[in-house]
């Protein structure tokens, strides 16, 4: 049979196929072939009862991400707080970067409007982000927030993803008070959330599905190459062909027109900022050596 899996969890993972659920367990050869099955995958199984299965196959993916491990998104919601935790632009080039990478369409989510002592920073942010082109939620209405992530839900497999404490299971709750999500205080010597998400599991949301994922605090980029990352930031792709040279890095190059449009503040300074230190950690992460197959 065909199906997705909605959850894994102690080794398990749970196939939904033509509206039942199976409890399967991988083959032993997916070890040996180096394949981790995650959750949205599409996979071929075999199964004589709903509990007692085997995941045969995994079938071509189109994206998949590691953290959280999902595959087959459609939607990143990045949820990202304004306070407690403190808001960082760092933080959240970091998630659209390795959105685009994956060529996931991102969508920003500002939360804890209701603690902040005015707009002036979420009015900041999405200015900042809708001239780039992305799509932010923060209207003081939460019933228009909720409306615009419902449509969002709709269009395939969304992933909610963000630092620890943003506030994803409580935005979910809200969403569908039946899920009944466990949620953290912020740790206090911490200063960021616990992780009270502890596998990833898709559930059926407003005709489509979505990943509740554990929060994080960094995302280091192992996988993209110096070369490209400049076409990860959209408004550099939009200035690149009016620089002077062709593969312009942006960097020392003469006649470069992100630059340019950094000097006159169309490009904002923190997004080529972080573009630079992402660019430097690339440059300096240790080569990973794989063995030939």
């Amino acid at each position: 049979m065909k199906g997705q899996i909605r959850k894994a969890l102690s080794g398990f993972y749970y196939i939904e196929s033509e509206g039942t659920t199976y409890q399967t367990r991988a083959r032993g050869n997916f070890r040996n072939r180096k394949i981790t099955p995650l959750v949205g995958d599409q996979v071929v199984f075999e199964s004589s009862n709903l509990t007692d299965g085997y995941l045969l196959e995994v079938l071509p993916r189109k994206n998949e991400l590691v953290r959280p491990p999902v595959a087959n998104v459609d939607t990143g919601v990045i949820v990202i707080s304004l306070v407690e935790p403190a808001f960082s632009f760092n933080l959240l080039d970091r998630f659209l970067v390795t959105l685009e990478y994956k060529d996931i369409e991102p969508v920003i989510y500002l939360s804890k409007l209701d603690l902040m002592p005015d707009d002036t920073l979420a009015k900041l942010i999405t200015k900042r982000y809708e001239a780039i082109g992305y799509q932010v939620i923060a209207s003081p209405d939460e019933e228009a927030n909720q409306r615009a992530l419902f449509r969002i839900f709709a269009s395939g497999l969304t992933v909610f993803m963000g630092q620890s404490g943003a506030g994803k299971s409580t935005l979910l709750n809200k969403l569908v008070p039946e899920l009944e999500l466990a949620t953290g205080e912020i740790s206090e010597s911490l200063g960021r959330g616990k992780h009270t998400t502890r596998h990833v599991e898709l559930l059926p949301i407003a005709g489509g599905l979505v990943a509740d994922t554990p929060g994080f605090s960094s995302i280091d980029f192992l996988d993209i190459e110096s070369r490209e990352l400049p076409r990860l930031f959209p408004e550099f792709v939009q200035a690149a062909p009016l620089c002077k040279f062709r593969e312009c890095m942006h960097i020392k190059e003469p006649g470069c027109e992100v630059k340019r449009r950094v000097e006159e503040g169309s490009i904002a300074v923190s997004r080529y900022e972080d573009y630079q230190q992402f660019l430097e950690e690339i440059e300096k992460r240790r080569p990973v050596y794989r063995k030939k197959k």
